[in-house]
C-alpha cells in the first residue's frame, strides 16, 4: 500500500511530519498520529478544518458543500482536511498553533562528526543522527549549547533525509556557540529541537531568485541540493552577498551546482569598499532585470534584517511585485527567527 509523507506546518513555525496511507484523509492520518487538527463536523459541512495545501497532489474529495469550501477557495489551494486524500507527498499549512492541536516541537539528539572553520568568518558543523531527519529545505533547528542552558538557531545546509546533517555558523568573537565549537570534540552528543520555520522551498512553478547574506547561504545549499536531485530545469539565480572577501565561504559548493542544474547561475558580491572583488556594493545593486522575469518570479531571501529591509525597499521603489517573496531575518545571537 502506498504511503505519503505529509508536512503539517503550523502558524507558530512548528512542522510535524505524518504518514498518510493511500486513500486516507489527512484529518484521519493526523488523529492517528495524535495531532488534533481543527475540526467540528468532519463531514465537509462546517469548514472548520480548512487548511492550505502548499505543494503536492491530492483528491479534494466531493463530499462537501460549497459553504464549507467554495470553488474559488479550492482553486487557490485551500482544502478541507476531513476530505483531502493525498496522492503524493504534500505540505499543508495549518492556520493555528501546534499547541492548539495538542502537539509541539520535536527533539532529537545528534553527535558531532566534524567541525571545520572557514577563515575567521564561519564554521561548518556536521552532525550524525541515528535516524534520518525529515524537514523542508530552508527550515532550521534550535541547537542546545552544552553547559549553558541556552540554544541557538541554525538553518540546515544539507538536504532532508540524510544520516549526516550540516550547518553553516557565523563565527562571532566571544559568541556562545562560537566559543563552544572551538573546543568541541568529535562524538559529543547535542540536543536539537525542530524542524522549525515557515521559510522553505515551495513547489517550483516559475523562475527562482535566491538572495543570500553571509551565512544566510545555508538554507539555499539545502534547497539547491533538493532541486539538483529533482533534476529541476527551472531558471535559478543566486546572489550571494557578504561584507568582506573573507566572508565568502563554500563558493566551491555553490559552483558545483552549475554543473548539476542546467539553468542555475550565481554571482558573489562584496560590500567592503576596499575589496578587489569584481562586484562591490549591495545585493540590490546586482539584481538584473531579466532574473525578475517581469514579476513572474519567486524570490527567497535569507540574511540580516537590514538586507531584508533594503531588498523590500528596492522592490517597492522600482515597482517590482514578485509572484511571491519569502524571507527570513536572522541576527547572530537570536534564539528565534522571523520569517515571512
Amino acid at each position: 500500500m502506498s504511503c505519503y509523507r505529509i508536512a503539517l506546518n503550523f502558524e507558530d513555525g512548528v512542522t510535524r511530519f505524518i504518514e498518510c496511507k493511500d486513500g486516507e484523509k489527512v484529518l484521519d492520518a493526523a488523529f492517528r498520529n495524535k495531532i488534533n487538527l481543527p475540526m467540528d463536523c468532519s463531514d465537509g459541512v462546517c469548514g472548520t478544518c480548512k487548511c492550505r495545501a502548499e505543494s503536492g497532489s491530492y483528491d479534494l474529495g466531493d463530499d462537501f458543500i460549497d459553504d464549507a469550501l467554495t470553488s474559488d477557495e479550492a482553486e487557490g489551494g485551500l482544502v478541507l482536511t476531513c476530505q483531502m486524500k493525498p496522492t503524493s507527498d504534500c505540505v499543508v499549512a495549518v492556520p493555528t498553533t501546534s499547541a492548539a492541536c495538542k502537539t509541539a516541537q520535536q527533539s532529537f539528539s545528534a553527535t558531532v562528526a566534524r567541525v571545520s572553520p572557514h577563515n575567521d568568518a564561519a564554521i561548518v558543523l556536521e552532525l550524525e543522527v541515528d535516524a534520518a531527519q525529515a524537514f523542508l529545505p530552508g527550515q532550521y533547528v534550535n541547537i542546545d549549547v552544552p553547559g549553558s542552558g541556552l540554544n541557538r538557531s541554525y538553518s540546515f545546509s544539507t538536504a532532508p533525509g540524510e544520516a549526516r546533517i550540516g550547518f553553516l555558523i557565523k563565527k562571532i568573537p566571544g559568541g556562545l556557540m562560537s566559543n563552544w565549537l572551538e573546543r568541541a570534540e568529535v562524538g559529543t552528543t547535542l540536543q536539537l529541537t525542530g524542524p522549525l520555520g515557515s521559510f522553505y522551498l515551495r513547489e517550483v512553478q516559475r523562475p527562482l531568485l535566491f538572495l543570500a547574506g553571509g551565512t544566510g547561504l545555508a538554507p539555499f545549499l539545502s534547497m539547491l541540493e533538493v532541486l539538483a536531485r529533482e533534476n529541476s530545469t527551472q531558471r535559478i539565480h543566486l546572489i550571494y552577498g557578504v561584507t568582506r572577501d573573507l566572508d565568502l565561504v563554500l563558493v566551491d559548493e555553490v559552483e558545483a551546482y552549475t554543473k548539476r542544474l542546467a539553468n542555475f547561475t550565481f554571482v558573489t558580491v562584496v560590500a567592503e569598499e576596499t575589496s578587489s572583488h569584481p562586484r562591490k556594493g549591495w545585493v540590490t545593486q546586482h539584481i538584473p532585470a531579466e532574473v525578475l522575469n517581469g514579476g513572474d518570479v519567486d524570490v527567497y531571501l535569507c540574511g540580516p534584517p537590514p538586507m531584508v529591509d533594503a531588498v523590500r525597499r528596492h522592490f517597492d521603489e522600482n515597482g517590482v511585485t514578485p509572484n511571491s517573496f519569502h524571507y527570513e531575518k536572522f541576527t547572530p545571537n537570536a534564539v528565534a527567527k522571523v520569517a515571512a
